[in-house]
């Protein structure tokens, strides 16, 4: 028999109430409290966010698809998961890919797109950038003859000079692969502009939201963009990411994968036997954070159709 689904969060009143939920605020260090200042580097995690990781790798542990009880466990959790990261990107279940991280997802991304690529197609990044999203467009350079033009920043005020930026997207753009919010300076981008004027030369447009996305809502939506990417060890879940793609472009790609994997979207832009652990946990960091601010919907209510596939397969 299945594990009885978690209690649901209830709201938080107080910094108290908040720092309780972390164990790694309890250790110390040469006698000292310790104090984690590598917020670019990824957070700690919450006890419900292990809760959901130790319930999965103890009580549900399987790879997906197959006709036994955990298999058919592991199938909802994986949906479940992915209602919950549409809602906190305003996405359609069917939208969302995961994979073991930010890097990994772009690389994934860039050798899809590359395989249409060629001398002439062009992609354009800024100074702005993390590694994960220069690193996966250079190899284009090398594999498929493409060019990369790189925006440049203001050193002084660490802002894009958009003027650089607007420059640099033309009619041989394919690809605008812009950070909402940089890594390492903290600078905010002009993102839902960037993805504009992508759109308007024809140009894909992905919006690298690892270091923004932990600090604003993102509303893919709203900003219209084609691709967005997070990392859920950023806002206090498991080293894992998610990866936002239109349905249409999802269904579309040319994906490196393995025969027998699905061929419908998502699944189809996921490689391999995901890290199902991480899955459950990161889901679970997005309702903590739900419950910072507002009552919070737990996985259990919003899970409802898996806790419904657990229990007829128990």
């Amino acid at each position: 028999m299945s594990t009885p689904s978690p209690e649901p969060l209830t709201q938080m009143k107080s910094t108290e109430d908040i720092r309780a939920q972390f164990p790694a605020l309890e250790r110390e260090h040469n006698g000292h409290p310790v104090a984690y200042f590598d917020a670019p580097g990824g957070t700690q995690t919450p006890r419900v966010v292990v809760d959901a990781v130790t319930d999965y790798l103890l009580n549900h542990n399987a790879n997906t698809h197959w006709e036994y009880p955990t298999s058919h466990e592991t199938d909802a959790i994986l949906e479940s998961a992915r209602h919950t990261f549409a809602d906190f990107l305003n996405a359609s279940a069917n939208e969302i890919v995961f994979g073991p991280n930010t890097t990994t997802m772009i690389y994934h991304l860039s050798r899809a797109l590359g395989r249409t690529l060629g001398p002439g197609d062009e992609i354009v990044i800024t100074e702005l950038e993390h590694h994960a999203n220069v690193a996966p467009w250079q190899a284009l350079l090398v594999e498929r003859g493409v060019t990369l033009n790189v925006a440049q920043m203001d050193p002084e005020s660490g802002q894009l000079d958009w003027s650089d930026f607007e420059r640099l997207v033309t009619k041989r753009t394919k690809v605008v692969s812009f950070g909402a919010g940089c890594n390492a300076l903290g600078t905010v981008n002009r993102y839902r502009d960037a993805v504009e004027l992508a759109h308007s030369v024809g140009a894909l447009a992905l919006v690298d939201a690892v270091h923004y996305a932990p600090y604003f809502l993102c509303d893919v939506k709203e900003t219209g963009c084609d691709f967005m990417t997070a990392s859920a060890y950023k806002f206090y879940g498991p080293h894992a990411s998610v990866f936002y793609g239109k349905r249409e472009l999802l269904e579309s790609i040319d994906f490196p994968k393995l025969q027998p994997a699905p061929n419908t979207a998502p699944e189809r832009a996921e490689m391999g036997t995901q890290i199902h652990e991480g899955i459950a946990g990161a889901a679970a960091a997005v309702d903590f954070y739900a419950s910072l601010a507002s009552p919070a919907v737990s996985s259990a209510n919003r899970a409802s159709d898996s806790d419904r596939v657990i229990k007829q397969s128990s």
